[in-house]
């Protein structure tokens, strides 16, 4: 078993996507509304109902090869049945 504190993760072995529906394989255009990424505009596939957006953070110092992000959360808003779908921002997450 390997540690992850070590900054060395096991090998990852490649899985195939599964297929999307060839009616919305282009997605579907969607807003974000409120909080950092307030007004982004993003294509989505099969209406997920939560979004991530990452925002990367600057270290000052320590281990070199880690990367810090801070992690906000959209929730699909499920009256909006149309483009652009609405993603609002979720203050409580995570």
């Amino acid at each position: 078993m390997r540690s992850y504190g070590t900054g060395e993760a096991p090998p990852r072995t490649p899985t195939a996507a599964p297929d999307p529906d060839p009616g919305t394989a282009a997605g579907e255009q969607a807003l974000l509304d409120g909080g950092p990424a307030h007004g982004t505009r993003l294509r989505v596939l099969g209406r997920p109902a939560v979004v991530q957006v990452t925002y990367p953070c600057r270290t000052e110092d320590g281990p070199t090869p880690f990367r810090v992000d801070a992690l906000y959360v959209y929730r699909r808003d499920p009256r909006v049945h149309h483009e652009p779908l609405h993603y609002g921002y979720d203050h409580a997450s995570p």
